[in-house]
C-alpha cells in the first residue's frame, strides 16, 4: 500500500467525524523535504482555522500510526477555488457551471473557433471525456486533449 493511501486510510475518519470531507492525500518532496498534504473539503468551505483544527486533530493519530519512515512536513490544505478538475468528484462539483479549458491543441475541424483556450460550461462527464457547451454548441472532447481543465473565476 502507497503511502497516500495508508494515511488516507488513517485519517478519513476523524476528518469526517469533524463534518469535512478527505479530498486528496499527497506525499512529495518540496525544497528538499517531506511534506504530507492533506486536502479537504467542507459543506460551508474551508478556512484557515479549519485547516488548523484538523491538522492538530490528526497530527497525534498520524505519529501513533507511524506510517510514513522519513520525516515529514504536515500540511493540511483547502481544495481551492481553482484546483484543476482531475477526479470525478471534481467533474460532479463543477456540472453546469462554467470552466476553463486550454487543449494541447486547437480542434482540426475549427469547430471551437480554432481556439485551444477558452470557457465553456461543463454539462457532463464520463471516465474518459467530458461535455462543454459554448456559444457555438455543445462538444464532446475526451480527456486525454485537455492539458488544463479548472473553475472558471470571473474578476
Amino acid at each position: 500500500m502507497k503511502i497516500t493511501e495508508k494515511a488516507a486510510a488513517i485519517v478519513e475518519p476523524k476528518i469526517r467525524e469533524l463534518g469535512y470531507e478527505l479530498y486528496d492525500v499527497e506525499f512529495n518532496k518540496e525544497y528538499g523535504n517531506w511534506e504530507l498534504l492533506i486536502t479537504v473539503d467542507g459543506p460551508n468551505g474551508i478556512t484557515l482555522d479549519d485547516c488548523e483544527a484538523i491538522s492538530r486533530a490528526i497530527e497525534p493519530i498520524l505519529d501513533e500510526a507511524d506510517p510514513i519512515e522519513q520525516p515529514y512536513y504536515l500540511t493540511v490544505s483547502s481544495i481551492g477555488l481553482d484546483r484543476p478538475l482531475k477526479l470525478s468528484k471534481d467533474f460532479d462539483r463543477n456540472l453546469g457551471n462554467m470552466i476553463d479549458v486550454k487543449l494541447y491543441t486547437a480542434p482540426a475541424d475549427k469547430a471551437l473557433g480554432g481556439k485551444k483556450n477558452f470557457a465553456a460550461k461543463l454539462v457532463s462527464h464520463d471516465e474518459t471525456t467530458f461535455t462543454i457547451e459554448t456559444e457555438k454548441g455543445s462538444f464532446t472532447l475526451p480527456k486525454k486533449a485537455a492539458a488544463l481543465l479548472r473553475p472558471h473565476i470571473d474578476f
